[in-house]
């Protein structure tokens, strides 16, 4: 585990250009030139986030067809183990869930919401493009997938809204396809925050003042795309992960906070009654689960930019994922202190799998106290906050099994679990239009909750493990180490 006085790995890095130099001192980064937006951007992205998942190097795109150079795209920022460290501020970890320990250790110890500050100006303000200036085509937005029905700028992004009611500021990850130089469409899930805020907006009559983040430094996509609380502002909450204030710009015709080190940052308007064609999308779950459907535009009204700017870029598809690394283990550390919270003891890891896209297969790990203690442990990471939206599965492991190794999960499950007596079901939960096993309204699916754990009556008596004892191990591998490089 990390040593608790270790310093801040983020504190030494401004924006996401930093933070770069960073990765190409560790290694970390690898160099695409000449890919062509069309496509081959998406494909190369996903295919080297399935090659090592939660191992793989960054992809930095430059000399994209048709762009000058110096135009660049970002694929899986912090997608990977030692880069996620560095991002959330944390150690090197050993392992899965001692990044996991790590980030929950570091945070009991010292988070509290950091607001962010307001500033006069910053880098995202080297460019501005006003009204008939504007053109989104500046940029690479790539066409991801074969079958998607146009080019996506907007995937590791920031939508920046306002509630009209409290002024509660809200920064949220939805997809956003290019319409035309102009005009660009928003897709929202139903029950996220961005759909009801702007609904609200529609009620009154008027249009959804909007900012649409679409380069920046990687911990405003991992908060934006997580379930933090409702009214929680993301930018103090990332203030707090970073243990400093985010430094933003009052956006010139709305007021909204721009994210001062950003890259690339669109501002307009949502207009409820002007509807166009958006998607489809190969989505997170690794589908093709909802088709095209007419949705309400946002026109763009101002571009600021820096020179050069970087395009951050995530790319759902069938998992692994390059963004889904990176989701497990916040969401992982969310759901362990949600479940902590609410009184469950004795938890010893928890791992939302990237097979299951981060959110779909969940297995949790403890120590068993008490009759029900595993039926309790599951019914809490099925629907605690962070646990809750469009799950599937949730299994419950002995503390003797590493949660994030699914070798030793579907072990588990295989000599562990009686069928009939410890699977449960849980039934009309809250979903999405991008679940597969879908297909019309109302967007709710079910559960199921599997006690992989030893019967509790006889846990003590069930067979002895036959494996080489830790002591045993930690010798040979002292003893013997060219084995297990």
């Amino acid at each position: 585990m990390a040593n608790e006085e270790a310093p801040r790995r983020n504190e030494g890095y401004q924006d996401l250009r930093d933070l770069l130099e960073r990765f190409e001192e560790m290694g970390e980064v690898a160099h695409v030139d000449g890919a062509d937006w069309n496509l081959e951007v998406g494909a190369i992205s996903e295919m080297t986030a399935a090659e090592k998942p939660g191992r793989a190097k960054a992809i930095l795109f430059d000399n994209i067809k048709g762009y000058p150079e110096g135009t660049r795209i970002l694929s899986g920022a912090a997608n990977a183990f030692k880069r996620l460290a560095v991002v959330l501020g944390l150690p090197e970890p050993k392992d899965e869930i001692d990044l996991v320990k790590s980030y929950r250790e570091r945070s009991k110890r010292e988070f509290k919401l950091i607001p962010p500050v307001e500033v006069p100006t910053g880098p995202v303000m080297e460019n501005i493009m006003r009204d008939d200036e504007v053109d989104v085509w500046k940029f690479p937005a790539p066409f991801v997938h074969e079958l998607d029905g146009g080019r996506y700028i907007g995937t590791d992004d920031a939508i920046i809204m306002r509630d009209p009611d409290t002024g509660w500021v809200n920064s949220a990850t939805y997809r956003v396809m290019v319409h035309d130089e102009k005009t660009v469409g928003i897709w929202m899930s139903p029950g996220k925050q961005g759909r009801l805020i702007s609904d609200k907006y529609f009620a009154k009559g008027k249009p959804c003042p909007v900012l649409i983040s679409c380069g920046h430094d990687p911990l405003l996509f991992l908060v934006s795309h997580q379930e933090i609380d409702h009214e929680v502002d993301e930018f103090a909450y990332a203030g707090g992960m970073r243990g400093r204030a985010l430094e933003v710009i009052p956006s010139e015709i709305h007021g909204l906070p721009i994210p001062a080190h950003a890259e690339i940052v669109l501002e307009g308007e949502i207009y409820g009654d002007e509807l166009r064609e958006e998607g489809p999308f190969g989505e997170f779950m690794g589908y093709y689960a909802s088709t095209s459907s007419e949705l309400p535009i946002v026109k763009i009204k101002r571009i600021y930019h820096r020179t050069n700017p970087i395009l951050t870029l995530a790319i759902p598809s069938r998992p692994p994922e390059n963004f889904t690394f990176a989701r497990a283990a916040v969401k992982s550390a969310m759901i362990w202190d949600e479940c902590e919270k609410a009184g469950l003891n004795g938890i010893s890891g928890v791992w939302c799998h990237e097979a299951g896209a981060g959110r779909l297969f969940n297995v949790i790990s403890i120590k068993q106290l008490y009759p029900g203690h595993a039926s309790q442990a599951g019914m809490l990471a099925m629907n605690c906050h962070a646990g809750n939206y469009a799950g599937r599965w949730v299994v419950v492991v002995d503390d003797d099994i590493d949660p994030s190794n699914m070798f030793d999960v579907i072990w588990a499950m295989s000599t562990r679990c009686d069928p009939p007596e410890d699977v449960q079901f849980v039934k009309r939960s809250w979903s999405t239009p991008l679940d597969p096993i879908l297909r019309e309204p109302p967007w709710q699916n079910n559960r199921g909750l599997i006690d992989a754990c030893r019967p509790y009556g006889w846990k003590d008596e069930f067979p002895t493990v036959a494996e080489a004892s830790p002591e045993l191990k930690a010798q040979m591998r002292e003893k013997f180490p060219h084995l297990f490089d």
